[in-house]
């Protein structure tokens, strides 16, 4: 077997945020208060205004859930859910839309019997500790899907563990496996400068992948053919005037589109979304 690609390093993150800064990472931000009273000012605040309501307007239907900041609930002794995303009823779903996505934190010697929807795809990869999931053992950087109408064999963990979670309506042909890719196993393919990535899953044009970028790196200008998420497994991330950390996620829906994707830190980053990016400058 040929050797995996050695990955790209990631720099220490910065100090964490002045309590007086945390504000401007809330989603719900209202940059236009902030702003207060630049619009009869000079026309420079004039136009700082304006940038500031055009990158408003532009992440209204993007959700961004902040990991430390998200109730839990509680699914059995020791083991602990934060929802990161659910898909509202009474509307069909969005090409590559989930049904579901959360972090799942297990203590030390914790077990869940089973987990979520068996008529729905399951996704999981391991953020922190070593997991048994289905009889399967995984440690972090792990990932595994478990097809629609599959019986779970339960979740556990000795040490305790961080896992990732995404649910989704998925067709599933009766030849159709469960897939395992451990990290120690898989390499890296180049995909921009200064980026590789690993492709984890795809069907049909999507696809969930892991990116792994050095400090500095950026991805062109794009747009989303399906509805791209985004959880950062390590390091800081702006998604134009949002930055995202450590266990912080966001989804963008198919048909909007990202200016800015860029890291100072370097990021492992897990997306889902288009297996191909749709570069539009």
């Amino acid at each position: 077997m040929t050797a995996p690609n050695s990955p790209l390093p990631i720099a220490d993150a910065p100090e964490p945020l002045e309590p007086a800064l945390e504000p401007l990472l809330d989603a719900s931000f209202d940059y236009s208060a902030a702003a207060d009273g630049l619009a009869t000012a000079a026309p420079l605040r004039a136009r700082l205004l304006q940038r500031l309501q055009a990158s408003k307007a532009a992440s209204a239907g993007m959700v961004t859930a902040r990991a430390a900041r998200l109730p839990r609930q509680a699914l059995a002794p020791g083991v602990q859910r934060r929802e990161l995303y659910r898909m509202p009823a009474g509307r069909p779903a969005r090409p590559g839309e989930p049904r579901r996505a959360g972090l799942i934190s297990l203590d030390a010697g914790a077990v869940l019997p089973s987990y979520g929807d068996s008529a729905l795809q399951r996704e999981w990869l391991v953020l922190q500790g070593e997991v048994l999931i289905d009889g399967i053992a995984l440690a972090a950087r792990d990932y595994h899907v478990c097809l629609p109408r599959q019986a779970s064999g339960g979740i556990s963990s000795a040490a305790g563990a961080l896992l990732f979670v995404r649910e989704s309506l998925q067709p599933a042909a009766a030849s159709d496996q469960a897939l395992t890719v451990y990290d120690a196993e898989a390499g890296w393919a180049d995909f921009a400068p200064g980026i590789q990535r690993r492709v984890l899953w795809q069907q049909d044009g999507q696809a969930a992948l892991l990116y792994y970028a050095q400090p500095g790196a950026q991805v062109p200008q794009h747009r989303h053919g399906h509805d791209e998420e985004c959880l950062m497994v390590q390091g800081e991330l702006f998604l134009d005037d949002v930055l995202l950390q450590a266990g912080d996620y966001q989804l963008a829906p198919a048909g909007t589109g990202h200016q800015i994707t860029a890291t100072d830190t370097g990021v492992v980053i897990y997306a889902h979304g288009d297996l191909e990016l749709q570069f539009t400058g």
